[in-house]
């Protein structure tokens, strides 16, 4: 016959153990109970005294066992609080129970290693974050002059968190110029869903030209992909993929991991509706760059730029025939991204903003003047106007180092 099945926690014996031992349990038995050798005396570490001593802890601890159990159901799993309660309102009147100091101390330090394997947090899974508003913050006070991709991340993203059974994964696709903010925000998203953000088992980042470059491996790819993919999810419900240099991508990849976004059954019985997918591309830069600089000679702020005017722009862009993986694969035409997320060039003032977050991340003192030298350093376009940027904030952090001593 097998060994029986321990339904005692392995925490619970440690704390019911030195519930045992009490206050002054120190040291393990040397042998069998030894005989007082005069009036008062203890006779050796498991003399009489001892003995009555673990006896009242014994006793105290059989008596309780009931309600040890309820408080450790309710703080932990959350489980018998009710029956707690009631219990408390049937008893006779006078003092309830209550437990030993030194056995809340040991219950609250198993109830915070039961919860280190992820079974009390709100997520059910404590390498999961989900801090939506910690994202809209840091969105807000970091990511400069992209007033459309912050309002759809942060709706896009709360919105799916929030669902109880979202019926495909989210798929979102960032577009733009170089150094607009697409990896910047790809990687706040990471760290704020995740407690360890990019290095999180959750979190896989594909890199077009480094891990697939040629294609003509691309049927072995393919299954390397699918199987990365699959383990990932059967390893974390919710999983964030990053795809960057999409546009790269060979065609035929972005077909093979279509079914994992798509709406519908999967043949591996893994559900996948809980995953974000996130594509990061070039594509559509110049689109975008064309409806800014049209708004700015109309005298128009880039903030009246509405979103539904310039998806619009950027769907007809992708699917122009060219060689490229969103023309030629089917998740345009199949609907399977939820949202194209426009990345605006960034103006000189943009420029600015991010040369002062580089000094203050460095703990460095900065200037207006210096912040203006910083943005000069850039190289601007179209070259009449100058008025974006074609590095974005691509390399600002490096160009600091030329004010300092």
């Amino acid at each position: 016959m097998g060994r029986a099945r321990l339904l005692v926690p392995p925490g619970l014996l440690c704390c019911l153990l030195l519930l045992l031992g009490g206050p002054g349990g120190r040291g393990t038995p040397q042998g069998p109970w030894e005989e007082e050798q005069g009036p008062g005396a203890e006779g050796g570490l498991w003399g009489r005294a001892r003995y009555e001593a673990v006896k009242k802890h014994l006793g105290a601890v059989g008596a309780l066992s009931k309600q040890y159990w309820q408080y450790l159901a309710c703080k932990v799993w959350h489980e018998g609080c009710k029956e707690e309660e009631e219990e408390k309102k049937e008893s006779s009147p006078g003092p309830g129970w209550s437990l030993p100091l030194v056995g809340q101390d040991y219950l609250e330090i198993l109830s915070t290693w039961y919860c280190g394997f992820g079974k009390c947090c709100k997520t059910g899974d404590c390498r999961i974050v989900n801090n939506i508003t910690g994202l809209e913050a840091d969105l807000n006070g970091q990511l400069h002059g992209q007033h459309l991709a912050k309002a759809v991340v942060v709706r896009a993203v709360r919105g799916f968190l929030q669902s109880p059974q979202p019926q495909k994964a989210l798929v979102l696709s960032f577009h733009g110029w170089s150094g607009t903010g697409k990896n910047f925000v790809a990687r706040m998203l990471a760290s704020h869903l995740y407690r360890d953000g990019l290095k999180s088992e959750c979190v896989r980042v594909f890199i077009s030209l480094f891990h697939f470059p040629h294609h003509t491996y691309v049927d072995s790819y393919k299954a390397q992909l699918k199987k990365q993919i699959s383990e990932t999810v059967q390893l974390c419900k919710q999983s964030l993929f990053i795809f960057d240099e999409a546009e790269k991508l060979h065609f035929s990849l972005l077909d093979a991991i279509k079914p994992f976004m798509a709406q519908g059954d999967n043949k591996d019985q893994l559900d996948y509706r809980r995953s974000i997918f996130l594509f990061l591309s070039n594509l559509g830069g110049n689109a975008i760059n064309e409806v800014a600089l049209d708004f700015w000679r109309a005298g128009r702020a880039r903030e009246e730029i509405s979103m539904e005017f310039l998806e619009q722009r950027l769907r007809l862009e992708l699917l122009e025939p060219a060689e490229n993986s969103y023309a030629r694969s089917h998740l345009l035409e199949e609907n399977v991204i939820d949202f194209f997320v426009p990345f605006l060039p960034l103006e000189h003032h943009h420029v600015k903003l991010c040369a002062r977050d580089a000094f203050l991340a460095r703990g460095l003192p900065y200037t207006e003047t210096a912040l203006d030298e910083v943005a000069r350093m850039m190289v601007f376009v179209p070259k009449e106007e100058k008025l974006f940027s074609a590095q974005g904030c691509k390399s600002v952090s490096q160009r600091i180092s030329y004010f300092l001593p």
